[in-house]
């Protein structure tokens, strides 16, 4: 097993903590589409969205860039059901080649509404089913781990800023034939994110076609449940909504405290999404 890595930036915490502070105290209605995280709220009832998910992770030994790719297609079953199905292709073995699948369910249980800002609460389960070979103990359930996640997230919008937090429990399988090899105790985790995200464009709302402009910072962690080791890293992205239902993101994730090991821990991620309205 390779050794352990502590990365600590005090700089980018600074600047981290001054955003936050910047978007909370914004006093003007925001996306709460993120990148990295899925909000409380749903994609609207009867509407069907599909996805390109791009990862380029850069390895921490080759050196190289790895590429997953995961299409994704969703549902919006009702105002408080909806339904992911995403499958895992990757080229780790020098080849683009399918490793797996998952499906996600998100139902939304509270919904309060005002004038300007509203509150929701929702529960998630993630089952994922990958046959690449398990190479770090850190659980990750978009391409690279098997097993569970159940969570529950809340979601705050003010204006023109979302503030979105979640907290879920993950279980590692092992991939198939690949055995998890870091201990039975270290097959469950606890995973936490804080997503803040601000609408930048337009000022002023004069036709559904005009293009969104939204930046957002997420906050990704995971901590072992066996051993503690933990990592949080940040991930800036800036999201672009045209048309009202053509999406592009465009997001860059990396460690600020590291030390729960990860072959591939920073690297680019560009997703692309279509949304066809009132399918069923």
């Amino acid at each position: 097993m390779h050794s352990w890595n502590i990365v600590f930036n005090t700089s980018i915490v600074k600047k981290l903590t001054t955003i936050l502070i910047l978007f909370v105290h914004s006093q003007i209605q925001a996306q709460e589409l993120f990148v990295f995280t899925e909000p409380a709220s749903n994609m609207a009832a009867g509407s069907m969205g599909l996805r390109l998910n791009n990862y380029f992770m850069k390895d921490t030994h080759t050196e190289k860039y790895n590429y997953h790719l995961l299409p994704e297609v969703m549902f919006g079953v009702s105002k408080n059901i909806m339904v992911h199905a995403e499958a895992f292709l990757s080229n780790r073995n020098n080849q683009l080649a399918a490793e797996g699948g998952s499906l996600y369910l998100k139902y939304r249980f509270l919904s309060s509404d005002d004038v300007h800002n509203h509150f929701r609460m929702a529960a998630f389960g993630r089952y994922s089913l990958n046959n690449s070979n398990i190479h770090q103990p850190a659980i990750d359930f978009n391409g690279q781990s098997s097993g569970y996640e159940l969570g529950a997230v809340a979601t705050q919008l003010i204006n023109k800023v979302a503030i979105s937090a979640t907290a879920s429990f993950l279980h590692a399988a092992d991939n198939g034939d690949e055995k998890f090899l870091y201990g039975e105790k270290n097959r469950s985790a606890l995973g936490y994110t804080l997503s803040i995200g601000k609408l930048m464009l337009p000022k002023e709302y004069t036709s559904y076609k005009q293009t969104n402009v939204n930046l957002m910072a997420e906050l990704l962690g995971q901590t072992t449940l066996g051993n503690g080791h933990s990592y949080l890293d940040l991930a800036p992205s800036i999201q672009f909504i045209i048309y009202s239902r053509i999406r592009a993101d465009l997001g860059y994730r990396f460690p600020l405290i590291s030390t729960l090991q990860r072959t591939a821990p920073k690297g680019v991620v560009i997703k692309l999404e279509y949304n066809i309205f009132n399918v069923f």
